[in-house]
């Protein structure tokens, strides 16, 4: 089978479906490529390029599978010869119209923009790629607007303070926002509707803005969901609050299949200062930010710039293309088990069954829901544990017995010990018995500090065995030599120990 790459229609488009790098792995699967000529001169692919690559320049629309970007034009559709597989991105979810096109049609539809949320499609998921570049991209676009540093400065001629920027939304493109800000050197604030994004903030530098409230987003699809008026309202007094404090706005809340959530009034946009910019991201689903163009940037009474580009992704293009038709790629590896060049569409996949639109002509939209919430499912209640028995307190007789026999065995010892040894046991003796009541008597939190501090005090035993050492025994200057070294680790790993201990509570 052989697979055509159109040239994209859309006004403005710069991206392709497929780069001489992506062709290569096309071909390894068993498949011939033809491109459109002049499918890549946007994003500095040439055709000569193509052809290098093993691709052959012509008419894509004859191909058994076409990719595309963007949704083809009525004439490009026209053109797909029956039993055609379309795959591109063409929003079913947003656009009935088209899918009510598609099942007209004799061919196989497939959309890049429905590929579930679930770890085993993390390599098929467009939406993440092109969200991934047009967070770094939307910095870009407002440093270059913005006409001051970033990062804070100190020069002959005075301080320069650094930027502040306020991330709404912590999905790829606002993680991604938050990188390249962070980067630049700004301090960087960000707040969403999940809590458990706040590791991933702090991770890359910035500070987490949390809504107080009682309601935790968790969602069954991996996107943003809707959330309640109490919320909201919430959410609103937080920007209103931070708004006016921030150099840089970045908005990045899309629902799929609704229009974007609205987060910042015009009131909030009149309150900042002038030369501040606000991008929103979402400005092609009608935008979280009141005055907002579509494709535009515009400027308010008070000096703010609202850019509200839709091609953000597509400023650059050589990448996003090349990030676009990995993702194909991607697809194209899991649609040809046999890497032999042919497409099998298997339903069974919930991966494939959630991205087909339209299968020989049926319509097969919507897919199933797929569930694919993290949140770990409850589990069963286990039964409780037998609570166990408490050991039996140990009885007077046997603590007395123990001890006379012990008393018995040291008797015996000083018996037929010489008397420079009795000395010696006598003091050992009342070591352990003073020992046990002050070290058994504190509290199991202190043990550590402690004994690394007690442990110290055996430096006595290389005194003593500095002073044993070379009396003309070898048994003891061997013993005396091992106590020596033994007790120097002891005393070295003790005071180690209770220095990494104190260092825990200092500040730094």
């Amino acid at each position: 089978m052989n697979i055509g790459v159109l040239k994209e229609a859309q006004a403005g488009e710069t991206r392709v479906a497929a780069t001489p790098a992506t062709v290569a792995q096309l071909l390894k699967l068993g498949y011939e490529v033809v491109v459109e000529p002049g499918a890549g001169a946007a994003a500095s692919f040439s055709d000569e390029a193509y052809a290098e690559a093993g691709a052959t320049v012509g008419d894509p629309l004859a191909a058994d599978i076409v990719f595309g970007v963007n949704t083809p034009t009525a004439a490009q559709l026209d053109g797909l010869k029956e039993g055609a597989t379309l795959i591109s991105l063409l929003s079913p979810m947003l656009k009935p119209e088209i899918v009510e096109d598609l099942a007209k049609r004799p061919i196989t539809a497939l959309s890049m923009d429905a590929v579930p949320r679930i770890s085993r499609a993390q390599s098929l998921d467009v939406l993440s790629s092109m969200a991934n570049i047009a967070g770094y991209r939307a910095v870009v676009e407002a440093a270059h607007v913005f006409g001051r540093f970033f990062t804070g400065q100190v020069t002959a001629a005075g301080k320069v303070p650094p930027a502040t920027v306020l991330v709404a939304g912590v999905g790829v493109a606002g993680l991604a926002a938050i990188g390249a800000a962070g980067s630049l050197g700004a301090i960087v604030y960000a707040t969403d509707p999940r809590p458990e994004v706040a590791d991933q903030v702090a991770s890359l530098g910035g500070e987490y803005l949390s809504v107080e409230s009682d309601e935790v987003e968790v969602s069954a699809t991996g996107y943003a969901k809707e959330m309640s008026d109490d919320y909201n309202t919430r959410a609103a007094a937080l920007y209103a609050e931070k708004v006016p404090d921030v150099d840089i706005l970045i908005t990045t809340a899309l629902i799929p299949g609704r229009p974007a959530p609205r987060l910042i009034t015009a009131e909030m946009v009149a309150s900042m200062k002038p030369g501040s910019v606000i991008v929103d991201m979402a400005a092609i689903n009608g935008g979280n930010v009141e005055g907002s163009v579509a494709g535009e940037a515009v400027v308010t009474d008070n000096g703010v710039t609202i850019i509200g580009y839709t091609d953000l992704a597509g400023r650059l293009p050589a990448q996003a293309s090349q990030l676009y038709g990995t993702n194909l790629v991607n697809l194209m590896k899991l649609m040809t088990p046999e890497k032999d060049g042919q497409l099998v569409l298997d339903f069974e996949d919930v991966v494939q069954r959630a991205m087909t639109v339209v299968r020989q002509g049926e319509l097969t939209w919507p897919p199933p829901k797929v569930e694919v919430s993290a949140a770990p499912a409850a589990a069963p209640a286990a039964a409780p544990a037998p609570a166990a028995e408490p050991p039996a307190p140990m009885t007077d007789e046997k603590r007395l017995t123990i001890v006379g026999v012990a008393a018995l065995v040291f008797f015996l010892i000083v018996s037929q010990a010489p008397n420079a040894l009795i000395n010696q046991l006598f003091v050992f003796s009342l070591a352990i018995v003073v020992g046990y009541y002050v070290i058994g008597h504190v509290h199991h939190a202190l043990h550590t500090p402690l004994m690394s501090v007690t442990n110290a005090i055996s430096g006595i035993i290389v005194v003593g065995g500095l002073l044993q050492i070379g009396q003309g025994d070898d048994a003891i200057t061997i013993v005396s030599a091992l106590a020596i070294l033994l007790a120097s680790i002891n005393i070295f790993g003790g005071f180690a120990v209770t220095r990494r201990m104190l260092a825990m509570f200092t500040r730094s």
